[in-house]
């Protein structure tokens, strides 16, 4: 299997989608962040399996219910449809953190099950906006890429005072997160990524 066709596991609120701290309840206020969708169709076009993780605790919390989170699913996955791309699965944890379920990040059950499943091979990308991603990507042997939308400059400030291994690569978004995992596959060209860390 060539290098581009390592899997990409790609985090959903903050990431694809504008962030709410009150949490996403229903498909109405799921908003894609600008260029998220095509940034996706461009992994999938490239030979990449996209594959969403979610942390969606709302649902424990009582906030929304199941039905809720698997419409807005079905409506990311048709908008990337219809712009001609694929996501291959989406895979979302509906526990309490008090749980201690194995599938909430940073546990690996998500993308276990993933790998399992869809048949992925070992190794890929994660993009995530939270330290709780870059940790997934660690125990599970991806290649991290941190993106400051969503929780991101914040999270990038905690890593940087914590001392916590920094992530592979920080960029603006997953626009250029894309181009960085296509550069790095001998996709494409890329000047936007930050190889050093940002002052923020």
């Amino acid at each position: 299997m060539g290098a581009n066709l390592k899997p990409v596991f790609l985090d959903r609120d903050g990431v694809i989608n504008r962030n709410r701290v009150d949490y996403i309840r229903s498909l109405s206020q799921w908003i894609p962040i600008p260029g998220a969708i095509k940034a996706i169709v461009n992994l999938s076009n490239a030979g990449h399996p996209v594959i969403v993780l979610t942390n969606q605790s709302a649902i424990a919390r009582k906030y929304c219910r199941v039905s809720d989170v698997e419409e807005i699913h079905r409506h990311l996955i048709h908008q990337v449809s219809i712009a001609g791309g694929l996501i291959s699965g989406i895979y979302y944890c509906p526990h309490h953190p008090d749980d201690g379920c194995e599938c909430r990040k940073p546990r690996t059950g998500m993308v276990e099950s993933a790998r399992r499943e869809l048949d992925l091979p070992y190794g890929g990308y994660i993009v995530g906006d939270a330290d709780s991603d870059m940790e997934l990507g660690r125990r599970t042997g991806l290649k991290t890429v941190l993106v400051l939308t969503g929780r991101g400059k914040d999270q990038m400030k905690k890593i940087i005072s914590e001392s916590f291994t920094p992530p592979w690569k920080v960029t603006e978004d997953i626009s250029s997160a894309v181009e960085i995992i296509l550069k790095d596959t001998g996709s494409v060209s890329d000047n936007r990524h930050m190889d050093n860390f940002p002052l923020l």
